[in-house]
């Protein structure tokens, strides 16, 4: 049978490509409804392309473009956040892909999961921000959450036929970036242009830099421990600059599991929305002769501190990884607009890390306020910066 999908966010990498694997494989799926923040003109089209049922559009103020464009096709339109919730929650949908940027994906997903949905999760900040709070949800409901990033996938596949075997250590891959090897003094001279321009990947704006920073590997970081029931002590980094192994799992015997491929986005989404089952593809093949070396190496966590401070923040937990993400998308979004340095980005995290009051068993009221407080207080640190 088909499998009903849901799409939040279907206008960026993940969502674009989501809808690539739909339309390669009508037989398999079919799309119920998707959503984005502000860019109207893309959703329109792939509203119009794909016929869901159900647009949602973030930005209220684009609901009147969304809603002309779409009305005569018989395609309902909704705005704002409750539509996101809405779209979430369907009882026609069988998988939410929650491809939404940062913050903005932890209030529809959870929606998702006490809907008892199967949530293909591509957007990491929701477990970085309360992953405490969404596995008991998940548990609570019996949601399944699958992971779309191409580590947590790859840790995922590794596990597939594991059941009951310990997991001593998990091993995620980093390509290292477009800066790979350069010291403080270079990172102080950067700009965004560069940034941007990431070795292997194609990606959002938000993302790359996260990527360029080790922000990204961070994030990953605590998100596999709330995935995969580690403590911190279980998860390491490895720089793997050909982005060719995606992750690994070493068991308790010292056998290493890895999953490889070249870097397509499209293959651990379409894992997710198949799962347990493989289905033939198009994608391009790995050939072990165009890549007659692998290389390895220790990430240099004194040079790009948001490694160290995502550890630092999955150590203490609490409400403090939700600091370190709303600092941090604070920090991208300043730097994209040229009002901080690259190296500053690290300095406000680690600044608000420090101020921001800290809760120990935190409600999800409390990352609200969290979020808040933390966002409030970066900016307040930019403009005295700048001042």
């Amino acid at each position: 049978m088909k499998k009903t999908i849901s799409i939040l966010g279907s206008t960026g990498s993940i969502g674009t490509q989501a809808l690539e694997v739909i339309e390669a494989n009508p037989d398999n799926f079919e799309l119920e409804a998707i959503s984005a923040y502000n860019n109207a003109d893309l959703l329109i089209s792939q509203a119009l392309k794909f016929k869901p049922n159900v647009v949602v559009i973030g930005n209220e103020d684009k609901y009147d473009q969304v809603f002309d464009a779409l009305d005569s096709h018989d395609i309902k339109v909704f705005a704002g956040e409750g539509g996101l919730c809405h779209i979430a929650e369907l009882e026609a949908v069988d998988i939410v892909l929650t491809a939404l940027v940062g913050y903005a994906g932890l209030k529809p997903t959870i929606h998702a999961v006490k809907a008892g949905k199967t949530i293909a999760l591509a957007n990491k900040e929701t477990l970085v921000v309360a992953g405490e709070l969404i596995t008991q949800l998940a548990l609570e409901h019996k949601s399944a959450i699958l992971p779309v990033d191409s580590e947590h996938s790859a840790i995922f596949q590794c596990l597939t036929g594991e059941i009951g075997n310990p997991i001593e250590k998990i091993i995620l891959t980093a390509s290292g970036g477009p800066f790979r090897g350069k010291d403080r003094a270079f990172l102080s001279t950067v700009k965004k242009e560069a940034a941007l321009k990431h070795p292997n990947w194609d990606m959002g704006a938000k993302i790359t830099i996260d990527s360029a920073s080790l922000m990204n590997k961070g994030l990953e970081v605590i998100e596999a421990k709330w995935l995969f029931g580690l403590t911190p002590e279980q998860i390491d980094v490895v720089v793997h600059p050909q982005s060719i192994i995606h992750s690994m799992v070493q068991f308790e015997d010292g056998s290493i599991k890895a999953q490889m491929g070249l870097p397509d986005m499209k293959l651990p989404i379409q894992y997710a929305m198949t799962f347990p089952d493989r289905i033939k593809s198009t994608f391009p093949r790995f050939n072990f002769t165009e890549y007659p070396s692998l290389t390895f190496e220790k990430p240099d966590m004194d040079t790009f501190r948001n490694l160290a401070l995502s550890f630092e923040a999955l150590k203490k937990g609490g409400n403090q990884p939700c600091v370190l993400n709303a600092a941090n998308e604070i920090a991208v979004s300043e730097f994209l607009k040229d009002r901080i340095g690259f190296i500053e980005m690290s300095d406000l995290v680690a600044s608000c890390m420090q101020e921001v009051s800290f809760v120990a068993k935190p409600s999800l009221e409390d990352y609200i306020e969290t979020d808040q407080e933390t966002r409030r207080l970066a900016l307040e640190k930019i403009t005295e910066w700048k001042d």
